[in-house]
């Protein structure tokens, strides 16, 4: 068996590297990363030497390199992680989100058309729901809820799922695509509110909290996320949607306090609320529970435990990225002046 795996050096696109080189020893996983700010190959650096690995730095919107490495790979099943993927980021420069999330999922569609897979898995968000109120918890998203996207970001992904469906619909093509809730766990990108918030309270660096903090998520642990796609490849029915949720809500305030109290330390600052902010998130994984079996095993307190202690126990991977000794100078600048922009200069609130 034989899997391309895009987006492979990032977070979630990473952690299920990890999952199948471990759960499937026999298997051929092969990594496209374009390693932009978010991938980092310290993530994979465990992984480089199995022979049954390769890494290829790859932009999945380059038609001629793509199509190449479909013809030598001969993949049976594409897992495509590979998005831009923060909010903040696709309200300030959302071209960028549309090139990789809907172009690049385009030629990944085309190159399966052209040379034929057994299964190509689209991996989007719960975001692409849009939210819902906070005074209705008796409310969630299940796969039949309308898309109404929030942001550019969450546009861009609706958008590749629109045509991830219209080439099962129009070409054949055997996809699936799942939508999941917040992840979190180790080599998660420390722009993210859980390791920024943990490597802010290590830094002992104040703790940014949008608005007064009471946006809700469902919070799944990754690999949970990672056991839910392995299910899909396999078992999913072609053409349908599988919502991924971890049945651990919390709102924003709550996440960072409990960091708080963890770590025994922490001061937080309620910073100028983000554009469009959704209110709450919260996903009913009825379906593939029902259809695979499939539940979340972590709970948010225990695995909010395990995530703290992965940063504890790999600092260098997270102070690499924030110092910029992950990555070339001139983009390390680029992040610099992002992270400065977005993450320390915001107005204090209360």
């Amino acid at each position: 068996m034989k899997i391309i795996v895009t987006g492979g050096a990032g977070f979630i696109g990473g952690n299920f590297v990890h999952y199948m080189l471990n759960k499937y020893t026999d298997y051929e996983i092969v990594c496209l990363d374009k390693l932009t700010y978010a991938g980092n190959m310290e993530t994979l650096e465990s992984v480089m030497n199995n022979p049954h690995f390769k890494f290829i730095k790859a932009d999945i919107t380059d038609r001629e390199v793509v199509y190449k490495i479909f013809e030598a790979v001969k993949p049976n099943i594409i897992v495509n992680f590979a998005a831009e993927s923060h909010v903040d980021r696709s309200i300030e420069d959302p071209a960028i989100f549309l090139q990789t999330n809907v172009m690049g999922t385009q030629v990944l569609l085309d190159a399966c058309r052209k040379y034929g897979i057994d299964r190509y898995h689209q991996v989007s968000t719960d975001e692409v729901y849009g939210d819902l109120p906070l005074d209705r918890p008796d409310l969630f998203f299940t796969e039949e809820t309308p898309i109404h996207t929030s942001s550019p970001y969450s546009a861009s992904k609706a958008s590749a799922d629109l045509l991830v469906q219209a080439y099962y619909r129009t070409y054949g093509v055997p996809v699936t695509i799942s939508r999941c809730s917040n992840n979190y766990g180790p080599y998660h990108f420390p722009e993210k509110l859980i390791p920024l918030m943990i490597a802010n309270v290590l830094n002992d660096k104040s703790l940014p909290v949008y608005g007064t903090g009471e946006n809700v998520r469902d919070w799944l642990y990754v690999e949970d996320h990672c056991s839910a796609i392995d299910l899909i490849i396999y078992k999913g029915r072609v053409g349908e949607i599988y919502n991924i949720g971890g049945h651990n809500e919390r709102t924003n305030l709550e996440v960072v306090q409990t960091i708080i109290k963890e770590l025994g330390k922490g001061e937080i600052k309620y910073v100028k609320d983000r554009a469009g902010h959704d209110r709450r998130y919260a996903i009913d994984p009825t379906k593939i529970h029902n259809d695979l079996g499939w539940l979340p095993t972590t709970k948010f307190d225990e695995g909010i435990k395990k995530t703290i202690q992965w940063y504890l126990d790999n600092k260098p991977w997270w102070e690499h990225i924030i110092n910029g000794e992950y990555q070339e100078y001139q983009e390390y600048q680029e992040y610099q002046e992002y992270y400065k922009k977005m993450y320390k200069q915001r107005e204090v609130t209360t």
